[in-house]
């Protein structure tokens, strides 16, 4: 077994789907940079991300109707466009471990791709979007339902960004924006716990910890936002 292959391997345990067709997730991986200009539709992840953004919008759609019945639809909508975003894919990328799965073109490579959002995101929904075509919604419903429920329970989906929130309060009151402080790093490499203050002058740190940096700081924010009564608590 070759080094990509065993790679694939682990790759695929950790998507929780093994793919009848290796080349599919091959395709997911693989950044228009990587290619030469003739073949990027056929061979970069640019269709695979076009088709899992809409698989990802439907599920997710679905999974918000059934957990918010007294929701309205514009409540929905935004809960959707939350759960959805760059940034909430390039998260779920991250907790897999996408970025050093990546085939990227030298230059990309040089200028940090594997870490940045928007590719990450893309790659996400690449990866929904070979699920989908490989065995069909279920096992795309079930890929998205185990990632993106942390997201929705987390409260994500059903309040502003409260590290916006926050920034915005902070800077109707005249004061530096906060800053988010790495206080502990728990766990293996493959379950990390993340502990994250946010330090705003004139304020004690508030602390959370979440399975990522930026999920715990939303939930730093979010707990200092609760502690200055801007935000009501959710128990």
């Amino acid at each position: 077994m070759s080094r990509r292959d065993k790679s694939h391997e682990k790759l695929q345990f950790r998507l929780g789907y093994r793919f009848a067709d290796p080349d599919l997730l091959d395709r997911a991986l693989t950044h228009s940079s990587a290619i030469s200009p003739g073949k990027r539709i056929e061979r970069s992840y640019q269709r695979l991300e076009f088709l899992g953004d809409r698989v990802l919008g439907l599920v997710v759609a679905d999974m918000l109707y059934r957990r918010y019945p007294k929701s309205n639809e514009g409540e929905l909508s935004r809960s959707l466009n939350t759960l959805v975003r760059k940034e909430t894919c390039a998260e779920i990328a991250r907790q897999l471990d996408l970025g050093k799965e990546m085939i990227l073109g030298e230059s990309e490579a040089r200028s940090g791709g594997a870490d940045k959002d928007a590719i990450l995101g893309d790659i996400t929904e690449a990866i929904i979007g070979a699920i989908y075509l490989d065995g069909g919604l279920e096992p795309s419903r079930n890929f998205i339902e185990r990632l993106f429920e942390e997201f929705l329970a987390d409260g994500q989906a059903n309040r502003a960004d409260a590290k916006t929130t926050l920034q915005e309060w902070a800077q109707a009151r005249g004061l530096e924006p906060p800053s988010y402080v790495l206080v502990e790093r728990t766990g293996p490499d493959h379950a990390p716990e993340f502990t994250i203050g946010v330090d705003l002058t004139g304020f004690d740190r508030i602390e959370a910890t979440g399975p990522s940096k930026k999920i715990a700081e939303h939930r730093a924010a979010e707990l200092f936002l609760v502690d200055q009564k801007v935000w009501k608590s959710k128990t």
